[in-house]
């Protein structure tokens, strides 16, 4: 079925009708074919790019990131304005 689009649904659909048997013959198959492919990996050569270039505009995001902070004097705790929001979101809850 390589080349072949299948919706998640219709899959579904067809698992549904094989055997224990075989749905476990299934899921050692998609089992063994994730764990040849390393995650994260990109399968084509344009995911490839757009992960790449994904990566460059975080690179940059975070080069302005540090620029920012870089320009504002003053000491900050992270952590503590993180545990800050936490709160008040959880007490908004």
């Amino acid at each position: 079925m390589k080349g072949k689009t299948v919706s998640l649904k219709k899959m579904e659909q067809q698992v549904a009708q094989l055997s224990p048997q075989e749905q476990l013959k299934l899921v050692a198959y998609i089992a063994e074919q994730l764990s040849a492919t390393p995650l994260g990996a990109p399968t084509t050569e344009i995911e490839g790019q757009a992960q790449r270039t994904r990566l460059a505009e975080v690179d940059a995001w975070l080069a302005e990131c540090d620029a920012v902070a870089e320009s504002i004097e003053g000491e900050f705790d992270s952590a503590k304005d993180l545990r800050q929001i936490r709160e008040e979101r959880a007490s908004q809850l």
